[in-house]
């Protein structure tokens, strides 16, 4: 959060309004309201637009010296609030805002749909082995660990025996209920074949989510030790809390189990059907790239609205704290960082 002197300075430097529909800028602030729905969805569409992965070093680099300029004061005259949305878009995709260093592009959560739709198609591969069972659950859990620690709080010195519990963690536990589901599968002799295929490709969304929630509790445990940091409506630090930090971990818990719903459970539904097409039984070839189309946009759509379903800042009233939070600040409620 800027300082008084920072803010005064920035404003002495205020960008041209301009013909355009962008609100006032706000350096480190989300463009969109957070308070609601609409606002959340609008803002990590922002975050997650793959385009952001095709920025070359230069255009990184004006976008940085912009904000630079702006928070000094010495903005160029012209400049509108559109392009420094636009460059503070750049940054945040690209740079982790504690390390101040660029995230490896698989890693961004900009590139979180890219990379990852190829992974999401080889779960939903039908007549599955056990061995490419094995395989995609352990790369897509490696993806999302990865994720998860180029992404995390690099505040406060993280161990990396963390990461790697929480890594094993998420890894044994969709394996297990992958491997274990689809034996149980294999051996239900009252099922037609068609039907055992079908229930076959619904197996990796209760492996994908039970591991996805082991991998948030595993790798964010120590915030369940140490509590988080809570503030005030000046966002002036008024307490760590282990209250705060449970309910932290329980929406992102939530989210992770709401992600993959209709990444894993849309595509067996809509590609059941689009084989008894007459154009899919005459080329069969196609079932691939038909099949690798409707992962993409259901992962499209399933990350900008699952992410959404709470803010990143998220607010608690004081009573609901600890005492000595409680007594530390006059305000009702503080709000908490949640992650992602």
């Amino acid at each position: 959060m800027a300082d008084t002197a920072t803010t005064a300075s920035a404003a002495a430097a205020s960008p041209a309004n301009a013909s355009t529909d962008a609100p006032p800028f706000q350096l480190g602030k989300p463009r969109f309201q957070q308070t609601s729905f609409y606002g959340r969805f609008r803002h990590f569409l922002d975050i997650i637009d793959p385009r952001t992965l095709f920025v070359s070093e230069r255009r990184l680099r004006e976008a940085v010296q912009l904000l630079e300029d702006y928070k000094r004061g010495t903005l160029r005259p012209g400049v509108t609030n559109e392009q420094l949305w636009s460059a503070q878009k750049i940054k945040q995709a690209i740079l982790h805002p504690d390390t101040n260093e660029k995230i490896f592009m698989p890693f961004r959560m900009s590139g979180y749909i890219p990379f990852g739709t190829p992974i999401v198609v080889g779960l939903l591969l039908p007549n599955q082995t056990l061995a490419s069972t094995v395989f995609w659950q352990w790369l897509n859990q490696s993806h999302n660990a990865c994720v998860n620690y180029a992404n995390r709080n690099a505040t406060k010195p993280s161990p990396a025996s963390k990461f790697i519990q929480g890594y094993l963690g998420a890894v044994i536990s969709a394996v297990s209920i992958a491997v274990g589901l689809n034996v149980l599968v294999q051996k239900a002799n009252k099922f037609t074949p068609a039907t055992r295929l079908l229930v076959q490709r619904f197996v990796p969304f209760p492996a994908v989510a039970s591991a996805n929630i082991c991998n948030v509790v595993l790798m964010r445990y120590g915030e369940l030790e140490e509590g988080i940091d809570v503030l005030d409506a000046d966002g002036n630090l008024v307490g760590s809390s282990k209250i705060a930090a449970r309910h932290a971990l329980l929406e992102t818990a939530l989210t992770r189990v709401v992600l993959p719903m209709p990444i894993l459970v849309l595509p067996p539904i809509v590609m059941s059907m689009l084989e008894k097409t007459a154009l899919l039984q005459a080329r069969p070839r196609l079932l691939l790239p038909v099949q690798s189309l409707v992962c993409l946009a259901a992962f499209g759509l399933a990350l900008p609205l699952a992410i959404s379903l709470f803010p990143q800042m998220s607010e608690i009233e004081t009573s609901q704290l600890e005492p000595e939070i409680a007594r530390a600040t006059s305000s009702r409620t503080v709000v908490y960082n949640k992650g992602l």
